[in-house]
């Protein structure tokens, strides 16, 4: 339903009350109406997962990403962003692209426009009518705010979290956004989702870098999403050859989830992917370029120095020498650290001689010399539920 039609709801109010359950069941309906596939709440507690989260950014493996470590107390503690918050609604929104094996290099998540766009004015109308109706203070957030979602969707029966420790639904599989409202309204509570991965582990083998170091735990700092997208800075050498020619973001853990076989392709025009030219012309963008080119996208998460240094990764592991004159270019102009990349790529294409054709990025290699021991054979152990 569009925002305009969606707003007559906001007029439709009620002056008899609501029970918990009606007030669950209009905000169901509300959620189903505005696109929004999954729909569930949970209690406004601390994660279960709150120490394991605690002992993850103790150990680091929040990487560059501060903001996760400033904010950990808050984003553990719903009373703290709401005092007296008793719910938590949980929503996801599928985004599955026709072709999970698009060739740009951009995750299907980052092809169309930025899903916050496409969320945040849904979910404030579904804030808004819960607080015309009930009185309760509500707030509403789209991974932006201090709320850990995926926990919160565990615990709502949206979703359960996998061995890659993204979450999966058994509706949607891995190809959705994820929303929440908190507030102090006491909703009916929905029960977890049980954990259906059973014996497979495509996604830990799926991983190019090993950055799924076992079950159910990811380090972001082998992380091809994280590298490309979040890292500021250098990529270390060693990793970049498993890059292939990502240039924001990674699917790989999520394609391989066997339970998208149910996901149905996304209905969203605004999510559908734009054009992109080829990596050698995107290797010319200036700054006002770059911020031109995709406004009102996710890729200027990455900036530009980012998405500069991404793309000569990308021609490190696919391009020809035609290619060399643009990556020069950007080596003796650009600020760091791209110009770092850029001879990077040079070598890496000499390397490989006068050959027209690249060889295929290594996508679906796997450090096997790293391989946890207490992982079962992978070859054995993709049967799930």
């Amino acid at each position: 339903m569009p925002i305009s039609r969606f707003a007559q709801h906001l007029g439709m109010a009620d002056t008899s009350p609501m029970s918990p359950e009606e007030l669950k069941e209009r905000l169901a309906q509300m959620a189903r109406d505005l696109g929004f596939g999954l729909f569930g709440v949970a209690p406004a507690t601390p994660p279960d997962r709150a120490e394991y989260i605690r002992a993850w950014i103790a150990d680091g493996r929040h990487g560059g990403m501060e903001w996760l470590a400033r904010g950990i107390d808050r984003r553990l503690d719903p009373q703290s962003v709401l005092p007296g918050a008793r719910s938590l609604i949980v929503l996801g929104l599928a985004y599955h692209p026709p072709d999970p094996a698009d060739p740009s290099g951009i995750a299907a998540y980052a092809r169309g426009d930025d899903y916050h766009r496409v969320i945040e004015p849904r979910l404030r109308s579904m804030a808004a009518w819960l607080q015309s109706q009930s009185g309760a203070a509500a707030r509403a957030y789209v991974d932006t705010g201090p709320i850990i979602e995926r926990d919160a969707a565990a615990r709502a029966g949206i979703g359960w979290i996998g061995k890659s420790t993204m979450l999966i639904s058994h509706g949607l599989g891995t190809w959705f956004f994820l929303a929440a409202i908190i507030t102090d309204a006491a909703l009916p509570i929905d029960a977890p989702a049980p954990d259906r991965c059973g014996r497979c582990t495509r996604c830990i083998v799926a991983c190019p870098t090993g950055a799924i170091a076992a079950p159910y735990q990811l380090d972001p700092r082998l992380c091809i999403a994280y590298l490309t997208i979040e890292h500021r800075g250098p990529i270390p050498e060693h990793l970049r050859p498993a890059i292939g020619t990502r240039i924001f973001g990674c699917d790989d853990c999520l394609a391989a989830c066997p339970w998208n076989r149910f996901a149905q392709a996304s209905r969203e025009s605004a999510l559908r992917p734009r054009p992109l030219p080829p990596l050698r012309h995107l290797l010319s963008l200036s700054r006002a370029q770059f911020d031109a080119t995709f406004v009102g996208s996710p890729i200027r998460r990455a900036r530009w120095e980012g998405f500069l240094r991404n793309v000569c990764i990308a021609l490190g592991n696919s391009g020809v020498p035609s290619d060399i004159p643009a990556l020069e270019s950007v080596a003796a102009s650009s600020p760091p650290p791209v110009p770092e990349h850029a001879l990077w790529a040079i070598r890496t294409i000499l390397a490989r001689g006068h050959d027209s054709k690249a060889p295929p990025p290594p996508h679906k290699t796997h450090p096997w010399h790293k391989w946890p021991r207490s992982i079962p054979n992978p070859h054995r152990a993709h049967r799930c539920e």
